[in-house]
């Protein structure tokens, strides 16, 4: 039988199935034999490989336990979910559903608007240039617009959260998308810090060494009063609810507040970016 050829640039199950086969093959293994050790049939598996079939959970698990992947960061089960989450970070689909819930959010980012603050505008242009530098195909592209928009929608509910966020400078003098989507989502910002249940604050350069964060930090203090944090690498981001751990990241946050900017101050420095965008 002819072997069909793969082009894993074809689609993100694409390159699934020509991992699968590059590995079943390296052991010297037929779909048979692979079958044997997993609980799917040859056919499956060829289904698989072939990207007639997308991929589940159950089935990476069981290829992540034949091939001897399980933990590691080359599992099919990682893999697996990249594609179901659009590209999304580890970690970042189990932090948005916790999200969805809290009672009190707080945010500090870096370079960029955060995320619930962004206008859809800002969040293409963010997205669609992750898509043409090759991070991202063009259909995850859309679904990191909409999956943000799903997020910010989670928060329209009868009981608002508390949202503090405070923002490095870089966030309000980084251009993004040109002085359109700029002065867009400058205006946005200055409407979210006018809302009831909202305080907007900016962590100017000159605080320097006291600012209390090198990267981003999400922390979520729930219905129970219990917080949870959420960080992220350039790699993996990761949630961690141990109590031991989550409160000095809770202190430091409050000593950011401290050095940030007021609000009132802070609204004040972006219209004066607003008004010296072209």
């Amino acid at each position: 039988m002819n072997k069909n050829e793969l082009n894993p640039n074809a689609s993100p199950e694409a390159a699934y199935g020509a991992r699968l086969r590059s590995l079943r093959e390296a052991r010297g293994w037929t779909q048979e034999a692979l079958a044997g050790r997993m609980d799917y049939s040859s056919v499956h598996i060829s289904f698989v490989e072939n990207g007639r079939k997308p991929p589940t959970l159950r089935f990476s698990k069981g290829v992540d336990v034949a091939l001897g992947l399980v933990g590691t960061d080359a599992s099919f089960e990682v893999e697996y979910r990249k594609i179901k989450h659009g590209n999304l970070l580890e970690g970042f689909p189990e932090y948005v559903k916790h999200e969805g819930k809290a009672a009190e959010i707080r945010l500090y980012e870096i370079g960029i608007i955060p995320g619930l603050l962004q206008t859809p505008e800002y969040a293409r242009v963010l997205a669609d240039y992750a898509a043409r530098r090759g991070a991202i195909t063009a259909e995850q592209a859309d679904e990191r617009v909409s999956f943000l928009a799903k997020r910010q929608a989670a928060l329209e509910r009868s009981r608002l959260p508390t949202l503090l966020v405070v923002m490095d400078e870089s966030c309000v003098r980084r251009q993004v998308g040109g002085s359109e989507v700029m002065n867009a989502q400058l205006d946005r910002l200055v409407q979210f810090a006018e809302q009831p249940n909202t305080v907007l604050q900016i962590a100017p350069y000159d605080i320097g060494e006291r600012r209390t964060f090198d990267l981003p930090m999400n922390l979520l203090t729930m219905s129970d009063l219990s917080v949870i944090a959420y960080a992220e690498s350039q790699l993996r981001g990761h949630v961690e609810r141990d109590t031991a751990a989550v409160l000095p990241l809770l202190t430091a946050y409050h000593q950011l507040q401290a050095e940030a900017l007021p609000q009132a101050a802070s609204v004040a420095m972006i219209n004066e970016v607003r008004k010296g965008t072209p």
